[in-house]
């Protein structure tokens, strides 16, 4: 048998491993090239123009998927409560509360019709130090006590919350982020796997529960979607028979709050002119308000229907 010298050896091995190097590096830069790629056709194809804001939207996920998986956790968030004791069942405020949400409900519906088939429901959360509020896709909602123990919210101010929250599930908004959490995630998973790091592609799964979990209810919107809210919510409160000028007066209270942010503050970016703008939406749809409060309508029930 032939032996090949040791140095010999060593160079050819040196080589296979420059070699080597030089494939895992045009692969790692292919597999970066392919997640833009892949991002970018995401992009173009998921994008539709929204019927309500005209605005268009990067919806990724079909909507029966952000309601159906925003169902599910809002019963989880729900149950979870519930076992704590921290669920108001038919008191005096949760009637006041389910009252307010019907009549918006109904002009949610009016505004956009195929949300009739949506199963509303709306919790009161005691917890008094909580000054929040949310409405999760196909319009799964929920309004801490805070409102009203830190703030002191008249019927007005609270029709002024929900609709707002509502106002974020008829424009998709929770479909859009979670569109954009799975486009982002998508691109992290192809990044991690070009570099070949185990740590990197660590926890980077989501669910798509999960997802409508954190982006409905902890993380903020963006300020385009804000704006959109501010306008459609202060049109249905306004035909629901509240007061738009009752907007304004909730954020002055929020504002005066001492310490930490409100969390309904710190979750909604508020832009400094925006008690201004709320005043300007507000004197647009004032004849709508005038006109419910002459011709008050019959309520209908539409949420917390078994």
């Amino acid at each position: 048998m032939v032996r090949e010298p040791a140095s010999r050896s060593a160079e050819t091995e040196n080589n296979q491993l420059h070699l080597e190097g030089a494939v895992s590096r045009k692969m790692r830069r292919a597999m970066k090239s392919l997640s833009i790629l892949l991002a970018a056709c995401a992009l173009l194809a998921g994008c539709e123009s929204n019927p309500i804001t005209g605005r268009s939207q990067l919806m990724i996920v079909p909507e029966s998927l952000a309601v159906s998986e925003s169902a599910t956790a809002y019963a989880q968030m729900m149950g979870q409560l519930g076992q704590k004791k921290q669920i108001e069942v038919d008191t005096a405020r949760a009637r006041k509360v389910r009252d307010i949400t019907d009549r918006l409900v109904a002009q949610a519906i009016k505004l956009r019709p195929d949300s009739a088939g949506w199963k509303w429901e709306v919790q009161v959360i005691n917890d008094p130090k909580t000054v929040n509020a949310f409405c999760m896709a196909g319009g799964k909602m929920a309004i801490y006590t805070g409102m009203w123990d830190k703030l002191n919210a008249s019927d007005d101010e609270i029709a002024m919350v929900m609709g707002h929250e509502i106002s974020h599930a008829l424009a998709g908004h929770t479909q859009e982020r979670m569109s954009v959490a799975i486009t982002s995630q998508v691109v992290a998973q192809a990044a991690a796997i070009a570099i070949s790091s185990s740590e990197s592609t660590r926890g980077l799964a989501m669910t798509g529960t999960q997802l409508a979990a954190v982006y409905a209810v902890q993380m903020p919107n963006s300020r385009t979607s804000e704006s959109e809210a501010d306008a459609i919510g202060l049109q249905i409160a306004a035909r629901a028979g509240y007061d738009p000028a009752a907007a304004v007066t909730l954020w002055e209270k929020m504002g005066k709050l001492g310490g930490s942010p409100p969390e309904f503050l710190s979750t909604h970016p508020s832009p400094e002119n925006r008690a201004a703008r709320l005043k300007e939406l507000g004197a647009k749809v004032q004849p709508h308000y005038v006109e419910a409060r002459a011709n008050p309508a019959a309520v209908k029930r539409y949420v917390n229907l078994k």
